[in-house]
């Protein structure tokens, strides 16, 4: 039987990879650098604390709600169309944002470049399934492409640090501008068109009714992780749940649906899913108590916390391209297990972090996490979008990344709660008596609120409430590290349980004969069982 060799890529491939991490490497940088330019913004547009929320919010929002649709929106019309009209739109929206003149026009600002945000992942994603049809290319391909993200979420803090130390804080959003223009430059040079040649027409109320799934969700998981069991937060979440079995149950039921539900009757779909799920809950977990102990415990500014947060970046990075070699030798289940078991190791080593002398050992530790969890990302997400028809594979990436903002919510919610509810009884405990009732309160509120209060305080009871809370802080960190590392052990067992007979794209094609689509004989194999 003749069989054909999968096309290598080119130049013009590697160069549409470089453009395509640039791209995602922006859409991480957007989620990163308002945070700097909080205390600058909140003096000039003097919003409500809870129209703050809403601006640093909203953008993952509706990033979040809108990446399954923009996924499929992609198939239909066309993945480097999609990245285009979405290109322009976060251009011409960041430039909104960055003049805005009051708090509602940064946040409808901010809405609208989550919307054209969502365009990015899904759209970058799929194109390089298609770009890179080599299974050790695209393994390569893929390892740029997570490594992408985490250099964005170590650049933005940087970049964002050094303008806001010469502009205002406008200037923050400009930086998507140059990146924006040479991706719509280079884009149709570069990247090729692909889309479903039998696409139908975009079923709106499934559009509407993914959106509200996972804006419900998210919104409701981040509310009780920020003020503790409600009744509107629990209610959002539930609503949220039963609009997700609802979508379920139109997908079912339509001749062309926006997401295939037989996927999820894929063993290894469901597992890889489920992995890159979890994987996500613990990083984003650990990682907002990171960002504080830098600033809040250590006293850093913010660009000093960026240039700390560089080592665990690069080894995120580094991790990443480790993946695509390592799984041509070792079968992706036990390269997963192994990264998380290492990831297991480094928030364990988190949990000796102590209120001073700490950040030596926090480095350390975050960059064994990183080193350990960038291959399980790659892989796990090679494993999702892998398992989908070609022509469902926007869609396929845009269910991925809708799993990770999913899991990172889950993740603030849940470590965060824990980590807060510690925090608050040590302070009820501990702080002096003689420390008045409403700075009691203020201080119990967040560890910044204390910090920012210990300051107004007499220098004794300053005192005493700083090193307090740095204590119950700390303590908070260390039992959510303890409880992410047992949670990273359960998934390195499940993951490697379940995923241990699926083999790589070069496994197949060294033990079978290759087909000119890599896992396509897997996809059909999986399928088939499914209707089964």
């Amino acid at each position: 039987m003749i069989t054909t060799a999968p096309v290598r890529a080119g130049r013009r491939e590697w160069v549409g990879l470089a453009v395509l991490a640039l791209a995602c490497l922006l859409y991480v940088m957007d989620l990163t650098v308002l945070h700097l330019a909080v205390p600058a913004l909140s003096a000039d547009l003097q919003p409500t604390s809870a129209q703050l929320l809403w601006i640093i919010d909203i953008y993952g929002f509706f990033v979040a709600g809108s990446l399954i649709t923009m996924g499929t929106l992609g198939d239909r019309i066309g993945r480097r169309r999609l990245l285009m009209i979405g290109a322009t739109a976060f251009g011409a929206t960041s430039l909104l944002a960055a003049f805005s003149t009051s708090a509602e026009m940064l946040i409808v600002s901010r809405a609208l470049l989550g919307i054209a945000g969502a365009t990015l992942a899904p759209s970058t994603l799929s194109l390089i399934f298609h770009m890179f049809q080599d299974p050790k290319e695209r393994s390569v391909a893929i390892g740029v492409w997570i490594g992408s993200f985490s250099a964005g979420s170590a650049i933005g803090p940087v970049l964002g640090g050094l303008m806001l130390e010469f502009f205002w804080w406008g200037s923050v959003f400009l930086l998507a501008l140059p990146v924006m223009a040479a991706l719509l430059i280079l884009g149709p040079r570069v990247l090729p068109e692909y889309r479903d040649p039998d696409a139908g027409r975009l079923d709106l109320v499934s559009a509407a009714m993914s959106v509200v799934t996972v804006l419900a969700v998210i919104y409701g998981l981040k509310e009780l992780a920020q003020g503790g069991f409600g009744v509107i937060p629990a209610v959002s979440v539930v609503a949220g749940l039963l609009m997700g079995v609802l979508f379920v149950w139109r997908q079912r039921r339509l001749a062309d649906p926006m997401i295939d539900v037989r996927l999820f009757r894929i063993p290894a779909f469901n597992a890889a899913l489920a992995t890159n799920f979890l994987s996500i809950f613990v990083m984003v977990g650990y990682f907002l108590f990171v960002a504080q102990y830098l600033q809040l415990v250590v006293g850093l500014s913010p660009l000093e916390a960026g240039l700390w947060s560089l080592p665990a970046a690069f080894g995120f990075i580094v991790g990443s391209q480790l993946a695509p070699r390592s799984v041509h030798r070792v079968r992706p289940a036990y390269v997963i297990g192994g990264g998380l078991a290492m990831a297991a190791v480094g928030l364990a080593l988190l949990t000796q972090v102590g209120p001073s002398g700490g950040l030596l050992t926090l480095v350390v530790a975050s960059v064994v996490i990183s080193l350990g969890l960038a291959p399980v990302f790659g892989l796990t997400t090679e494993l999702i979008v892998g398992s989908a028809p070609p022509e469902r594979a926007g869609a396929a990436s845009g269910m991925s990344e809708t799993g990770a903002e999913l899991g990172g919510a889950l993740g603030i919610a849940v470590l965060g709660s824990i980590g807060v509810a510690i925090y608050r009884g040590e302070l009820a405990d501990r702080l002096p008596v003689d420390v008045p009732a409403d700075a009691a309160a203020i201080a119990r509120d967040t560890l910044g609120s204390a910090v920012a209060l210990a300051g107004q305080l007499p220098e004794r009871l300053g005192t005493a409430v700083l090193e307090t809370s740095r204590e119950a802080f700390v303590h908070g960190m260390q039992l959510t590290s303890a409880i992410a590392a047992i949670v990273a052990v359960g998934i390195a067992l499940l993951a490697t349980a379940m995923l241990r007979n699926v083999r790589s794209g070069s496994h197949e094609e060294a033990e079978s004969e290759p087909s000119a689509e890599p896992g396509a004989a897997f996809r059909s194999h999986q399928l088939e069982a499914a209707d089964s």
